[in-house]
């Protein structure tokens, strides 16, 4: 009985969300978003929870992991730390889920949030590089799930040992090449392991003396060096998943020794390694995605009334909740960026034309601009602003070739339509121009004076290349011809080749931090506590720039499959003044022992601090300073070896301040 009551409360809140989730979507195209379709779907507390669980996904293969995740999730919810309102996934069409217990308000929120969304899925480049061939990732999971579930159930495997594997894998999730795609980021060929020669030669059973009349040693000493120099990474390699499916190996318990992987378990690793790729997008866009979704969220709710009268007051709730979550947030960071891409975009366009009237430089320009007229000329349009059903007239008054009006919907409102409800829906007979003028950012309350604080080197900047200066006579002349789209378009064409590093690199300027009031903080070994460190935005950019490179977790690449000619394994971290959890990084080592079937090497730099220097700057007020050292730590199986790293080596995985390259031509 309760299976089909919620059934019916589910059916019955799906049919009350059909108009607002038709509506949406259309205002969303009013705004120039293409999303992939979208279905949603009314779930109730329990499924929502598991839904998160599986990242969005129905079935997913068998692991703790989803429990964990699952009882994590309820628990969050239960003591009031965060109630989930709505999980999208990226897949043509998307799929996206609605708790049926969430109020109107918040799911016309939720609705306009997905739609964002599924348009940054689609059109976001890095998404492209896992769906060049089309995207089914539903389907894919599916078959995962039931493949892993075969192996599980196989009586010639045992469950123990997949579950083992998985975790293996699991612990290097993240260790792919994310700034390529799957293809591409395969191991090449001269990573090939050497083979022992003589180890061969003694699985034949030959005799002595064909060995020697056949196979002399200074042959196999040439033999096995040209296979060693052959081995050799030319560089490192990102993508530790797809060597160790080259190359990896399985340790055996049993027979004490490194043995070759089960066909199970190569399968196994291929689709680990796929959806690592697939989710790889979702981890490098986290604050793009999320900003971009609450930016258009917020217009669509707020600017565009799409939450009613009596519903506003539950919205502003809502996102006020979103918005001021404590920590690093990505919702509250991406918002503010997008809205400052927006507002310096438009600032440009306003001072091009400012500085094409006659009279008017960089070198006069505050002097000569009377910025308080520039607000009033800026202003909408009153047909564009206040659209009604008595106002309709005056749209019409505009004339048939403004670009500003949909001129099809405008003739049926105009002949009675009542399906064009313009009282509810004013936007309906608005084309994306028109949107953009009613929606300007320089005109908001919030942003009044943005045109003011242009500072005098970004106007020199515009005028290096302006050779027709003198095109206008006067400013209401100049102003008449700005392009109000120029905001928008610029935000989508970042949209698209972006992703969260090359995003607050380009964008997270001096200005946008002092408006903002952003900081960076650390740990005081001194006081034993965090402190504010500072507030210039080039260390503000660095710290947020660490939080995101490689989805936030350190860079370990591959840099020898056959490290001292014995077949072991070494990576190393690319440091760049963060150390490693030591801890975390032995317990790595232990799960990547089983995935090599041999010992395996991590080199990486440590900070060492002397007590008596941390007394002195304690009672100084200053911080101490640590002394690096460069280490190479082995995992043998049985215990660990910790070694100084060769001058050499240490070189080379010292990484610049910031792992990544800031050429655009490079980024994708």
């Amino acid at each position: 009985m309760s299976f089909r009551k919620h059934r019916r409360d589910a059916q019955k809140e799906a049919a009350r969300l059909a108009e607002p989730v038709r509506e949406a979507g259309a205002l969303a195209k009013k705004l120039g978003l293409d999303p992939y379709p979208v279905n949603y779907w009314v779930v109730n507390y329990d499924e929502m929870n598991q839904l998160i669980a599986y990242g969005g996904f129905q079935r997913r293969y068998p692991h703790w992991r989803w429990g964990m995740t699952y009882d994590r999730q309820r628990k969050t919810d239960q003591f009031g730390m965060g109630k989930a309102f709505e999980i999208v996934n990226n897949d043509d069409p998307s799929n996206a889920f609605l708790q049926e217990s969430n109020s109107l308000a918040d799911q016309k929120a939720v609705i306009t949030h997905v739609e964002a969304h599924s348009d940054f899925f689609k059109n976001n480049q890095w998404f492209g590089l896992f769906s060049e061939e089309g995207l089914n990732a539903a389907a894919m999971l599916e078959q995962h799930a039931e493949t892993i579930e075969r192996y599980i159930q196989d009586p010639e495997i045992s469950r123990e040992d997949v579950e083992r594997f998985i975790d293996a894998v699991l612990c290097l999730e993240d260790n792919i090449d994310q700034h390529r795609s799957i293809r591409d980021a395969v191991a090449g060929d001269d990573e090939r392991i050497p083979r022992d020669v003589r180890s061969q030669l003694d699985s034949l059973n030959i005799s002595d003396d064909v060995r020697r009349e056949v196979f002399d040693e200074e042959w196999l000493d040439q033999v096995e060096e040209a296979e060693r120099e052959a081995a050799k990474l030319t560089a490192p390699r990102k993508d530790i998943l797809a060597y160790l499916r080259e190359h990896g190996m399985y340790y055996d318990e049993e027979s004490e020794k490194a043995v070759e992987m089960e066909p199970w378990q190569k399968d196994v690793l291929d689709m680990l390694r796929e959806e690592s790729y697939y989710f790889a997008a979702q981890k490098m866009t986290k604050v793009m995605n999320e900003g971009w979704a609450a930016y258009w969220e917020s217009l669509m709710m707020g600017d565009e009334h799409f939450a009613g009268t009596d519903e506003f007051i539950t919205y502003a709730d809502h996102q006020s909740k979103v918005l001021g979550s404590p920590g690093l947030n990505p919702y509250k960071l991406g918002k503010e960026l997008w809205e400052y891409i927006e507002n310096v975009t438009n600032r440009a366009e306003v001072a091009d034309k400012l500085l094409r009237v006659k009279g008017i430089t960089w070198r006069n320009f505050s002097e000569a601009i009377d910025f308080e007229e520039v607000q009033q000329l800026l202003e909408t349009d009153p047909a564009i602003h206040s659209v009604r059903s008595e106002t309709l007239d005056e749209l019409a008054d505009l004339g048939a070739d403004d670009p500003r009006i949909d001129h099809e919907m405008l003739d049926r409102a105009l002949s009675g339509d009542e399906s064009i409800d313009v009282d509810r829906f004013p936007w309906k007979v608005l084309s994306y121009e028109g949107m953009a003028e009613r929606h300007f950012s320089l005109v908001k309350p919030q942003n009044r004076g943005f045109v003011r604080r242009i500072r005098r080197s970004e106007l020199e900047q515009l005028s290096r290349y302006m050779f027709d200066d003198e095109v206008y006579d006067s400013v209401e002349e100049a102003l008449a011809d700005v392009d109000k789209t120029a905001g928008w378009d610029r935000m989508r064409e970042i949209r698209e080749s972006h992703n969260d590093v090359t995003f607050l690199d380009a964008f997270l300027t001096d200005e946008f931090v002092r408006t903002n009031h952003y900081f960076a903080y650390e740990y005081s070994r001194s006081s034993r506590q965090f402190h504010v460190s500072s507030t210039e935005y080039e260390q503000v950019k660095k710290k947020l720039l660490f939080q995101f490179t490689n989805f936030g977790k350190p860079t370990v690449v591959v840099y020898d499959g056959n490290f001292d000619n014995r077949g072991e394994l070494l990576l190393g971290h690319q440091y760049n003044g963060v150390i490693l959890d030591m801890k975390q990084a032995r317990g790595v080592l232990e799960r990547l022992y089983d995935l090599w079937g041999r010992p395996v090497n991590l080199m990486t730099i440590t900070k060492e601090f002397d007590e008596h220097e941390v007394e002195v700057a304690r009672r100084r007020g200053r911080e101490p300073t640590p002394t690096e050292r460069g280490i190479r730590i082995r995992y043998d199986g049985d215990g660990f070896d910790e070694h100084d790293l060769e001058p050499e080596l240490e070189a080379r995985i010292a990484a610049s301040d910031v792992d990544y390259d800031t050429k655009p031509e490079e980024w994708l």
